[in-house]
């Protein structure tokens, strides 16, 4: 679709996603320990992989997160962002039918329990991310950010050769 409305409202998406992103890998960055916990509660992933993943995740939560406010390679970001995002809603999915009485610990560690309890509200609004992320990834053809700004000099180079 050519609608030009997409560049502003995949921008909107791209800041609000990516922001999102740049709050969650915060803790996780500065507490990799208590995330590793937080990522064993839910007993989805083999004991042997916990650590690697609580130390990555964080790493491509703030690429992705950062790709996305800049607008630089947008596309790739968005699919990081989905793939996590069905990452996301499926361990949350596990959790539930496990019937775990946890926090999510997507902004901070299980002593926030009360404060961001997995429950079909946080599905909901995983899968409202998850929907954001598609939108950027499948319309927002030309981002703007630099990677448009990177393109627009590019073609004028090219049209003074």
């Amino acid at each position: 679709m050519s609608w030009r409305g997409h560049a502003w409202l995949g921008l909107a998406a791209r800041l609000y996603l990516g922001f999102v992103f740049l709050m969650a890998c915060f803790h996780k960055l500065l507490h990799p320990d208590v995330f590793a916990l937080d990522v064993a509660t839910y007993q989805f992933l083999p004991l042997w992989a916990i650590n690697g993943f609580a130390l990555v995740l964080p790493w491509v939560e703030l690429l992705a997160g950062i790709m996305l406010v800049i607008g630089f390679r947008v596309r790739a970001a968005s699919l990081l962002v989905a793939l996590m995002m069905v990452s996301f809603v499926i361990s949350l999915l596990w959790a539930l039918h496990l019937d775990l009485d946890m926090s999510c610990g997507c902004f901070a560690s299980q002593g926030a329990t009360q404060d961001d309890p997995i429950s079909w509200r946080t599905i909901v609004r995983d899968g409202v991310w998850l929907v954001q992320a598609l939108y950027v990834l499948f319309f927002d053809r030309e981002p703007l950010g630099v990677e448009r700004l990177v393109n627009a000099v590019r073609k004028r180079r090219a049209a003074q050769a």
